[in-house]
């Protein structure tokens, strides 16, 4: 976790604080200068990962947190909603390479004002930074198109889950049905493998699993994963 002490820009408006996190090296630093390079805006921290970006979002109190998604100890969308849940008044802008339906859900529903992908310029991060300091959204118009297609297409079928289960849950059982290790469905879900042992144990207490095995045949039972061809 880095602390960055930023020259001012010689204005009379305040310059908006932004923390930086995404665990690629090069990429964090890369969006640092680049950044940092921007009149009014003050680069105050980076961090490696979405404990490291939560624990600079309380402190350093930023205007805005730039996001990866996909990091290690903590992924982006549960450090979003717990930087929401405990200083409403930061924003959040994801940066990410990953644009699927999922993860720009996901990160909206945590709180996340802005979305963009890796490909967005100085220029257009600049600007999703601003917005969201004076909160209003912007997506980048790949994500929004995403989203277009995904309302156009009404919600998926997935959401009608049985006894109560998420979505993330139901991801996790699919995986289990798989023959997939904790550890495996960490790395595929990006969360830890205490995250996966706390969405089976709800898996459990919600089906009335009592085992791996129950869990896999009420997948079944459900149809949450297709059967398996003779």
């Amino acid at each position: 976790m880095t602390v960055i002490s930023a020259a001012q820009p010689m204005s009379d408006e305040r310059a908006l604080r932004l923390v930086i996190a995404d665990d690629q090296t090069a990429v964090r630093e890369g969006l640092v200068t680049l950044l940092g390079l921007v009149a009014g805006l003050d680069v105050v921290g980076a961090a490696r990962d979405g404990r490291e970006a939560v624990a600079l979002a309380l402190r350093e109190r930023p205007d805005v947190v730039l996001m990866d998604l996909r990091m290690p100890v903590m992924d982006g969308v549960e450090a979003t909603r717990r930087i929401r849940a405990q200083r409403p008044e930061v924003e959040i802008v994801v940066l990410s390479t990953h644009a699927d339906d999922s993860s720009i859900l996901d990160a909206l529903r945590a709180g996340a004002r802005g979305f963009l992908t890796k490909d967005a310029g100085r220029a257009e991060i600049a600007l999703a930074v601003r917005a969201a300091a004076a909160g209003q959204a912007l997506l980048s118009p790949e994500v929004q198109d995403r989203l277009l297609a995904a309302a156009h297409d009404g919600p998926p079928a997935r959401r009608e889950l049985p006894d109560g289960l998420t979505a993330r849950e139901a991801d996790v059982l699919e995986r289990i049905a798989a023959g997939l290790t904790n550890g495996r469905i960490a790395g595929e879900l990006f969360i830890t493998e205490a995250t996966v042992k706390t969405h089976i144990n709800h898996i459990f207490a919600k089906t009335g699993a009592r085992d791996r095995a129950q869990a896999v045949h009420y997948a079944y039972q459900h149809g949450l994963v297709a059967p398996r061809p003779e």
